[in-house]
Parts: structure tokens; C-alpha cells; sequence
């Protein structure tokens, strides 16, 4: 059977933006909380300090014909080939290839787009309907998976509105379930009969009439509905999908009916029909499937009650104990004099003046002409105290009430009369041994927090129930059924408890002690991680570790759990375009370790192998004191890896991969596929995009600042062109000889 050509749905207009009228916005700020209140999206020409570069990017989003759009894109690309905003560019370019005609050009623009920014489930849709239609369904099949994903889990992009976005969401999930539907019909047709085939077919079937339920006036989708239930053996229904389709009219009508004679004429009636009864005969007034909905009772299960984590310590004491000395316990705490770790006797002043700069592992400080004496951070009579100059040209005095850290760096906190708590703007570095101010290093000049002398008013810029608490505390909610804001905020226990993981106790703790233990699925409180699904694992730990998290009260003013259905909240993520290009490298990588979820999965060892991040930490903690990263295998980190990639546990073969000697940090698998390349404030941590090779291409592109590659990071007196020309000799499986391993990444 033939399958007719169809035509693709990738309009240029489609993903053209309203730039900004304004150009003042700097984009979303980095560890920031975000909420549909508060949401900032970039606007990207703000971002571009080149003028002509500016204005040859604001000229691609000109509405133009497709031939022109592609060849302003075509020169943007020759001309800025360094430029941070190339994911952009491409898309335009393999959308206006897309609508040209010329499929295989634009498949290869969208795939560098793609390499940029994964998460783009507009252009995958795109994308996947063009490789259904050239027959590459295995491609097909993961664009268009992919993109479903992306377009639940993100918000709608700012070309779009809020109002128009649920339709143009599910236009797109149409579109994408089509190109499945498609491709795996013609996977099907491939195959001889048997199992494999039926399997395929019904497969298609599935996807074919989701996408018709989710665009029922798409008459290609109801076209090829019909062609599959044929292919499958179903005349019957494939009767039905054709007449009605017929009966409808338009462009799929003569089709339609060109198929009804072939079904008529196979068919050996006894007496004979008429082709018109034969029509007439067909329940063509089926209505099409609706797409399914989670359900409204596991909607509104409400959950047990919280308990607090001092109801665990009695049954599960090491455990408590263990958690207690982890960095989530002591995220936030009352003050206590023996929790400060910062110099509050000798190097206790901080000046103005100085420009800091930390970005991508350096910390510069640059003197500055005026230096102003700020702070003073001091003890009295055994408390510690912060004495802020204001503008009013006095001292005046903050106690510390709270310690929010206890690792790499602290940061403190005052407790007004009124019960709102405020941070001070400086923090204390461990690492650097010096007080810092961290907002101005993460923000850059410009934002509310960066300027320390806005402290003095007391605003949501220094809140800390605002800006800090929704992942410092736990069971944090407005009282008067709001959303982030200053007053009326209250937490149920400082840092992060059992039940931020484990869910609401009191059901578990009520039951236990009765000896009344009733039968819970795996993700009913207390979750059993052993059991839940990688994407529910990850959930959970994504409520602190993941920045592009929208965050929204529920119905009770709660803003980092829930009281219904599943106790953790699962609301979609900002796109991540939307956030200043400070957090990425411009070879697309996180740069900044708030991303460190997102930077998890996208990773194979997360999409494919089902890694979470328990599988490296243990949220528990042991041995903290010298594990402070809660390492499962602290001193034998390869094992971490080695479990999944069990080859490599023969060393021979471990250094035959590595080209190192195989006692030398470099032969360890996170020298190379986590190396330490993003910011954590003052110091480098490891990306979490595990299965990260070091690609030399992209750093001869940008350089090492905008593309750090894992060789260059140990021989830092290499090149760019040397890492290309070792890994290139590595690919080529010929003999290499074991390069003398430097320093550790």
C-alpha cells in the first residue's frame, strides 16, 4: 500500500515574537523564584551588546516571506558564527527551509538548533513531521516523543499568549502524535505479516486517533486513520473513517472516496448492493475519541497530615540522625552561635566600591576608585550582629536571627518586629574567606539585590519568605491564601524535613502504631524510592533543585506542597529561553548549578537509563563532615557509574576508553562526562549532564570560556586544536598512548 504524500505544518509565522516595545528587560534572574506573577522573559535584543548584531537579529523577526527570512538567517549565521543566540537563528533558518521546500536544509538547521536548546517542543514538532514525511520514523518517533514531553512540561512561550496557548498546545500534541501514528504505519508496512506488524499497526492506530481527538477537523489525520484500520484488516472501520471524511468534503474528500470504491470493490456481496447503499450503510456518524484527562478523584484524594520530621527520630533514629547533619537539615536554621561559620571578629568589614565578577570558575575583583565602608559584622555580649551604614548617614544594628548554609557559604538573616525575615545583602565565602556580595556576582549591575544599600528598605527584594523560603523551608504557605509575597507567609519547619520528600506522616505514623498497616501504591506517603518511577523521583527532588519551576499557590495558599493528590507539586517550568543567557554557555551547556535538574535530564543516563539523583546521593548523608556532597561511593566514584556500565569495570578496558592511566583522576568518568564547568558561587561544580563528551568543535567555535572542554580544563597549555586532534585519533581506534594526566578537573 502507498502512503500519499502529505503536506507539513511548519508555518514561519508560527514562532515569529512580539519583541518587547521596552528594551530595559534584563531576563529572568538566576535562583530566583518564579511565579506567573513575577515572570520576566528575556528579551534577547537587550541581551546582544553588538549594535549591528542587535539589529540584524531584531531584522529575522520581521515578517517576511520564507526565502527572504532564510537568507537574512543564512547571513546572520556567516556573519556572528560565535553569536550567544545561534539556537535562535537556526530555527528561524530551518523553519524558513521548512516552508521553502528544501526539507533536508532545514532538517539540518533544526538540528543545530536542537543541539543548542533540546527543549524546544514547537521546532521538534515541527521537525518530526517533516521526517515522518522523508520515511525516517525512528527520528520521527523521538522528535515528536520528545516534543509531547516538553509541551506538559513547560508554559507557554511568550510569542504566545496565555489565552491562546491551550489551543495552539493542542494543535501541536495533534500534530505530534500524527507524525507517530505516521511513522509507525509505515515501520508497519515494511514488515511482513506476523506479530511485529499487527503490533506496529495498532501502535499507529493509538497514535493516529489520539491526534484525531485532539484535531478533529484535521482531515489528513482522519485520512490517514482510515489508511491504518486498512492496513490493519479493519474494512469495517476504516469504512467508517473514510465516509466520513467524504461526507465532510474538502481536500481529503476525493481520497476518501477513491478508498470507499477500492473497500466496495473487494468486498463479494450476496445479493448485491449499490455503491450508494454501501455508503449509506456505513455508521459515519461516530464521533471521534476525546483526548483523555487525569482523572478527578486522584485529583482531589486529599493526603494525611504533616507531623514534622521530630516524628520520624523515634523509629528511624540513624537515619534521622544521618539527615540531620546534611546541607538540606541546616539549610535554614535558628540562630545559634555555634552554627556561624563567618568572620565576625577580623576580617569582619565589607566596602563598596569594587566591581565583582564570578563567571564560569573566576572570581575577579576589580578595585574600585571610591571605596565606602558598608558593614561591620560583629559580636556582642556573645550574639552576632550586622551594623549596616544607611543613607541617613548613621550605623544601625541587625541581629542575625537565622543562618541560612553551612558548606561552601553562609548567608544571614533578621527578624523584624512584624515577623518578616530579611537577608543580608553580604554573605560570607568559605572558600575565599571573605564577605561577598553574592547577588551583584549572579545578577550583574542593575538588579534590586545587587545593590547592597537597598537593604535598608525592607522590601520583597531582601524577603526572605519571598525570594528564599518556597526551598529553604518546608511545608511553606500563605495564610491569607496568596502567593509569594512578604506578609502572610508561614513554614511549618526551617530547612528541608522528611515529609518535603516523604510526604505527609501522620497517616504512616497513626497506622504504625496500631499495628493497622493498609496496602499504598509506591508514591503514596511515605514514598518508597525504590519503586517510583525516575520522572516521580526526579519531581520530588526538582521542587528546590530546579530553577525554571513555575511556582503558584494552591488552593489553600500552599506553595511548596499540596493537601491533595500528590503531595509534591508538579506545576510546569518557564521555557528556558525566557532566562538570561547567564546561565548557559553559548554551546547551550548550564553554566549555572540552579539548573542542575534540567541539566540531569537531558542527559541519556536520564532519559534512557532512568538515573536519578539518588542513584549518585544519598539524601540521608553519611560521614557529612568530609561527604558533603552525600556521595554514595565518595572514594570510588567510578562505581557510580561502573554499576550501569559494568564493562568498565575491567580496568584494562576502563583505560583503553580513557586514554589515561587508570589510577589518574583523569581516568575517572566524571574528569570527563561531568566536568566541573558550572558556577555555584565562587566555585566550579560538576554538570550534571552526565553523558557530556568533550567536544572540541564547539570550543574552537567559542573558545574555552563560552565552551569548556573537559581536555583543556587538566592541560590548560593545550589548544583547542591539540584536544580536537586527540579525540579525533581516539575515534579512529588507532593505537594512542595514554596522555600523562595534569591536574584534576
Amino acid at each position: 500500500m502507498k502512503i500519499l504524500a502529505m503536506a507539513g505544518r511548519f508555518l514561519l509565522g508560527a514562532i515569529v515574537s512580539a519583541l518587547c516595545a521596552t528594551l530595559q528587560s534584563t531576563g529572568q534572574e538566576l535562583d530566583s523564584n518564579v511565579t506567573t506573577r513575577n515572570r520576566s522573559p528575556a528579551v534577547i535584543a537587550d541581551q546582544i551588546g553588538d549594535p549591528a548584531e542587535r539589529a540584524d537579529f531584531v531584522a529575522l523577526y520581521r515578517k517576511l516571506d520564507a526565502q527572504t527570512m532564510l537568507a537574512r538567517s543564512e547571513a546572520f549565521l556567516a556573519k556572528y558564527p560565535e553569536s550567544a543566540f545561534l539556537a535562535q537563528v537556526y530555527e528561524i533558518a530551518a523553519r524558513g527551509s521548512f516552508d521553502a521546500g528544501k526539507l533536508p536544509q532545514g532538517l539540518e538547521y533544526a538540528r543545530q538548533s536542537l543541539a543548542l536548546l533540546p527543549e524546544n517542543p514547537l521546532l521538534l514538532v515541527a521537525v518530526a513531521d517533516v521526517q515522518a514525511s522523508r520515511r525516517q520514523n525512528d527520528d520521527a518517533i523521538r522528535s515528536a516523543t520528545d516534543a509531547l514531553q516538553y509541551l506538559d512540561e513547560f508554559a507557554h512561550p511568550v510569542s504566545v499568549s496565555e489565552k491562546e496557548w491551550p489551543e495552539v498546545k493542542q494543535r501541536q500534541k495533534a500534530i505530534a502524535h500524527f507524525a507517530i501514528g505516521r511513522a509507525k504505519l509505515q515501520m508497519a508496512l515494511q514488515e511482513n505479516p506476523g506479530t511485529l506488524r499487527q503490533k506496529l499497526l495498532d501502535a499507529s492506530i493509538g497514535s493516529l486517533s489520539t491526534a484525531n481527538a485532539l484535531d478533529p477537523q484535521d482531515q489528513e489525520i482522519a485520512y490517514l486513520l482510515g489508511v491504518a484500520h486498512l492496513a490493519a484488516g479493519d474494512s469495517s472501520q476504516a469504512t467508517i473513517e473514510f465516509t466520513a471524511l467524504y461526507k465532510r468534503g474538502g481536500d481529503y474528500a476525493p481520497r476518501a472516496l477513491a478508498s470507499l470504491q477500492e473497500i466496495y470493490s473487494s468486498q463479494k456481496r450476496t445479493p448485491a448492493t449499490s455503491f450508494q447503499t454501501f455508503l449509506d450503510e456505513s455508521r459515519s456518524d461516530i464521533h471521534p475519541p476525546q483526548a483523555g484527562t487525569p482523572s478527578a478523584a486522584a485529583m482531589s484524594k486529599k493526603l494525611p497530615e504533616y507531623a514534622g520530621s521530630s516524628a520520624c527520630k523515634d523509629c528511624h533514629a540513624e537515619i534521622y540522625r544521618n539527615w540531620s547533619e546534611t546541607g538540606m537539615a541546616r539549610m535554614f536554621r535558628p540562630y545559634q552561635p555555634q552554627n556561624v561559620i563567618g568572620d565576625f571578629e577580623k576580617n569582619n568589614e565589607f566596602y563598596t566600591g569594587d566591581d565583582l565578577q564570578y563567571l564560569h570558575g573566576k572570581l575577579n575583583i576589580i578595585p574600585g576608585s571610591e571605596h565606602k565602608l558598608f558593614a561591620r559584622m560583629v559580636v556582642r555580649s556573645g550574639k552576632h550582629y550586622f551594623e549596616i551604614h544607611q543613607s541617613d548617614g548613621g550605623w544601625h544594628s541587625y541581629p542575625v536571627d537565622y543562618t541560612i548554609g553551612s558548606k561552601w557559604q553562609q548567608a544571614y538573616a533578621t527578624k523584624l518586629p512584624n515577623g518578616q525575615i530579611h537577608v543580608f545583602p553580604i554573605q560570607y565565602s568559605v572558600l575565599e574567606k571573605k564577605w561577598l556580595n553574592y547577588w551583584k556576582s549572579l545578577d550583574g549591575p542593575g538588579s534590586e539585590r545587587s545593590d547592597p544599600y537597598n537593604f535598608e528598605r525592607l522590601d520583597s527584594s531582601t524577603s526572605y519568605q519571598e525570594k528564599c523560603a518556597v526551598c529553604h523551608t518546608s511545608q511553606l504557605r500563605n495564610t491569607k491564601g496568596g502567593g509569594l509575597e512578604a506578609d502572610g507567609l508561614e513554614f511549618r519547619e526551617p530547612g528541608i524535613g522528611c515529609e518535603m520528600c516523604h510526604g505527609p506522616s501522620v497517616g504512616h505514623i497513626v497506622g504504625m502504631l496500631a499495628g493497622d498497616i493498609e496496602p499504598k501504591s509506591p508514591l503514596d506517603p511515605p514514598v518508597d524510592f525504590r519503586k517510583i518511577s525516575s520522572q516521580d523521583f526526579m519531581n520530588i527532588c526538582a521542587q528546590c533543585h530546579m530553577q525554571a519551576r513555575l511556582r503558584d499557590a494552591g488552593p489553600h495558599g500552599e506553595l511548596n506542597y499540596s493537601t491533595s493528590g500528590e503531595f509534591f507539586q508538579q506545576t510546569q517550568s518557564v521555557p528556558l529561553g525566557e532566562f538570561t543567557r547567564k546561565g548557559f554557555y553559548k554551546d547551550g551547556r548550564f553554566g549555572q548549578t540552579t539548573f542542575i535538574v534540567e541539566s540531569l535530564e537531558r542527559s541519556k543516563c536520564f532519559r534512557q537509563g532512568r538515573v536519578t539523583c539518588g542513584t549518585c546521593h544519598d539524601p540521608h548523608g553519611h560521614g557529612f563532615s568530609t561527604n558533603q556532597t552525600s556521595l554514595w561511593f565518595k572514594d570510588e566514584p567510578d562505581k557510580m557509574c561502573t554499576g550501569c556500565h559494568t564493562q568498565f569495570q575491567d580496568k584494562l578496558k576502563a583505560a583503553a576508553h580513557t586514554h589515561h592511566p587508570n589510577d589518574s583522576e583523569a581516568s575517572r568518568c566524571v574528569s570527563c562526562h561531568m566536568p566541573r564547568i558550572m558556577d555555584a558561587l565562587t566555585f566550579s561544580a560538576r554538570t550534571h549532564q552526565i553523558d557530556d563528551i568533550p567536544n572540541a568543535e564547539m570550543t574552537l567555535r567559542f573558545g574555552q570560556q563560552e565552551s569548556p572542554n573537559a581536555c583543556l580544563l587538566c592541560h590548560k597549555e593545550k589548544s583547542a586544536q591539540w584536544a580536537q586532534g586527540q579525540l579525533q585519533s581516539w575515534n579512529s581506534k588507532a593505537p594512542v598512548t595514554p596522555v600523562a594526566a595534569t591536574k584534576t578537573p
